[in-house]
């Protein structure tokens, strides 16, 4: 599900594109509803890309194959990856985006995909933002750097801060690996991306913010949205039930701040 800004790019190289990964259990039109990046790509000037994950129940019901998670997708091992690659060179090739100022975001599962996607085609993005996801131990080093910002909540009980089994509704459909801590994610592209060790640390009174020092065009930043459970900050429920966003910390807007501050050289 393809997103155009109206009218036509201002930039003669295309407009950016920001592709958005449901969480699992979800789909295209819940993610682009809970995180409104179809709205602020329309006041901002970028496209959005919203992929489905694969299901067994029709468009419901979507997971991506992050190896240890989740549903179906892992189950079958759907080659996700080789999808979204082929999506990618299918939707550049039919409209004006600027192949330099290509962007992955998700939410859960999601987040888990924008890390696979990175590491394995770590050309081809300018930037990505995992969000509420954390990584298992066994991921290969990305062979180059990819600017990175992370959020998580501080009450997460699905992927908990400190690591460990994922809980959650969905917990049935993980591997049995335990996560590792949120923190290992920043770490994991710091090293891809060659920063200092020890990122500088900021207590804010909505969140706790994490920096590395690292050369120019190769940031790695980490949040962590206090009192928040497993939910897309400043967005909407994704379903009943599920946990309340906080309209303290606006993701969706966080992360394309940090977005438009990149490109591919």
């Amino acid at each position: 599900m393809l997103r155009l800004p109206p009218g036509k790019p201002a930039d003669a190289s295309g407009w950016p594109l920001v592709v958005v990964f449901h969480g699992g259990g979800g789909d295209a039109l819940n993610v682009e509803r809970m995180t409104r990046f179809t709205e602020l790509g329309r006041q901002q000037g970028f496209a959005v890309l919203y992929p489905q994950g694969t299901s067994a129940a029709g468009q419901r019901l979507g997971t991506w194959n992050a190896q240890h998670c989740c549903g179906t997708a892992m189950r079958q091992r759907v080659n996700d990856t080789g999808f979204i690659e082929a999506l990618l060179n299918d939707v550049l090739r039919q409209h004006p985006l600027d192949p330099k100022r290509l962007y992955a975001t998700g939410l859960s599962n999601g987040g888990m995909m924008v890390h696979r996607v990175a590491a394995a085609y770590p050309q081809r993005w300018a930037a990505i933002a995992p969000v509420m996801a954390s990584l298992f131990g066994d991921e290969p080093p990305a062979a180059l750097p990819v600017p990175t910002f992370i959020v998580n909540g501080e009450l997460d009980a699905s992927i908990p801060v400190d690591g460990g089994p994922p809980g959650g509704r969905f917990r049935q459909a993980w591997s049995g690996r335990p996560l590792l801590p949120v923190s290992a994610q920043s770490l994991y592209w710091a090293q891809a991306n060659g920063c200092q060790p020890g990122p500088d640390k900021q207590f804010l009174p909505t969140h706790v913010h994490w920096q590395y020092s690292c050369a120019k065009g190769r940031d790695v930043e980490r949040v962590l949205v206090t009192g928040l459970g497993h939910a897309w900050p400043g967005g909407l429920r994704g379903a009943p039930g599920a946990d309340d966003p906080t309209s303290a910390f606006d993701a969706t807007r966080e992360i394309w701040r940090f977005f438009e501050r990149h490109r591919r050289p």
